[in-house]
C-alpha cells in the first residue's frame, strides 16, 4: 500500500467529496473501499484523485469523484435494493453501487468499456454486477423491474421507456437538460406519478442516442 495514494484518496474524501455536502457515510465508505486508481486508465493513473473528468475515450468521460458522490447519494440504493446502471464506463461508480446495493445490473453501448470494466470488477471481488452490452436509449429491453436506476450520462430528455424500468415506490438519477445547462435529477415513482427533484448544475457528454434534437437554421 502506498501512503501517497492513500492520501490522496483520503484528502478526495475530505477535500473534494464531503464538502460538496456528500455526507452519507454508507456513500462515502463505498467511494473509499473501491479503489479508484484500479479503474482509471493507466494514461490517467496520475489523476485518478482529480477533482476532473476523466477521459476513457468514444467522447466519454469517468465522472470527477463529487460528481460521482452526489449521485450515489442521491440514489442511495439499499442491500435489498437492486440497481439498473445506465453508463458502465470504466466500472468504478458500477464497483461502488455493487457496495451499496443487492445487485446492479449495468449497460453500456461500447463493448470495450465492458470488457475493461469487467476484468477490473473481477479484480476487485465485485460479484454481485452483471454487465450488458446494449443500447440503452432503444434496444433494452427490461426484463425486470428495478428498485433503482442510475444514468451516468446526460440526456435530453428522460427516454419515456426508461420510467416503464422502475417499479413504484423506485428512484431514477439522471443527468437530463441541454449542455451546458444540465441538471442532476431525482425522479420518484409514487404509484402511478413521478415526483421531481433538482439536485445540482453539471454539463456531461451525452449518451449515444440522447442528444438534444439537430436544430437547422436559414
Amino acid at each position: 500500500m502506498s501512503l501517497n495514494i492513500e492520501l490522496a484518496r483520503h484528502n478526495m474524501i475530505e477535500q473534494q467529496v464531503r464538502p460538496w455536502d456528500v455526507l452519507e457515510s454508507r456513500v462515502l465508505e463505498a467511494i473509499s473501499a473501491i479503489r479508484r486508481e484500479d479503474f482509471v486508465p493507466a494514461a490517467q493513473r496520475n489523476l485518478a484523485f482529480a477533482d476532473v473528468d476523466l477521459p476513457l475515450g468514444h467522447g466519454e468521460v469517468m465522472l470527477r469523484p463529487v460528481i460521482e458522490g452526489r449521485l450515489l447519494q442521491a440514489a442511495l440504493p439499499t442491500r435489498e435494493e437492486s440497481v439498473l446502471e445506465v453508463g458502465t464506463g470504466s466500472g468504478f461508480f458500477t464497483a461502488c453501487l455493487g457496495r451499496l446495493a443487492g445487485r446492479v445490473t449495468s449497460l453500456d453501448v461500447e463493448p470495450e468499456f465492458i470488457d475493461a470494466a469487467n476484468r477490473r470488477l473481477h479484480a476487485a471481488n465485485v460479484r454481485n454486477v452483471t454487465l450488458e452490452n446494449v443500447d440503452a436509449v432503444r434496444d433494452f429491453k427490461a426484463n425486470e423491474a428495478y428498485d433503482v436506476m442510475v444514468v451516468t450520462g446526460a440526456v435530453y430528455e428522460l427516454p419515456p421507456q426508461w420510467r416503464g424500468f422502475v417499479k413504484p415506490g423506485g428512484r431514477i438519477v439522471a443527468l437530463v437538460g441541454e449542455s451546458p445547462a444540465q441538471r442532476a435529477m431525482l425522479f420518484t415513482r409514487v404509484g402511478e406519478v413521478w415526483n421531481e427533484e433538482s439536485l445540482f448544475e453539471t454539463d456531461l457528454p451525452y449518451l449515444r442516442h440522447a442528444e438534444p434534437p439537430a436544430r437547422f437554421a436559414l
